[in-house]
């Protein structure tokens, strides 16, 4: 068996590969410190888009929720919200109405478009009035 901080090492570089991020994860340093032949792994806290993104993960959805996907059929760019079926909910990054894409429609979405995206919602929200 490997040590329990090697296997806290592969998940976190598992869970990286997927886009999941916990920030607490570590050994439990009471169980670590003890006789037990094996401390406890320590997963720690996260906020609810990080929960919702791992158990997108662990059900094995493509593309997760919380990933960026475009569609292919207009080239839209979308935040993933959720599955039904083999049917894929997208969020528009700028803002906008949510839109139905069938999983084969879509591919990864190019960073430099989602990063062009985010900055229109940005400059969007600063032209609002208080």
């Amino acid at each position: 068996m490997r040590p329990t901080e090697e296997v806290v090492e592969s998940l976190r570089a598992a869970l990286k590969g997927a886009g999941v991020v916990l920030p607490s994860l570590c050994v439990d340093p009471v169980t670590g410190a003890s006789e037990e032949p094996f401390a406890l792994v320590e997963l720690g806290r996260c906020n609810v888009r990080v929960a919702e993104r791992l158990a997108s993960v662990v059900r094995g959805e493509r593309p997760p929720v919380g990933a960026y996907a475009a569609d292919v059929r207009d080239g839209r760019v979308g935040e993933v919200a959720g599955h039904v079926g083999g049917t894929v909910r997208l969020r528009p990054v700028a803002g906008g109405r949510e839109w139905d894409c069938p999983a084969e429609s879509l591919e990864p979405a190019p960073p430099d478009e989602v990063l062009r995206a985010q900055v229109r919602r940005v400059n969007q929200a600063r032209r609002m009035p208080c």
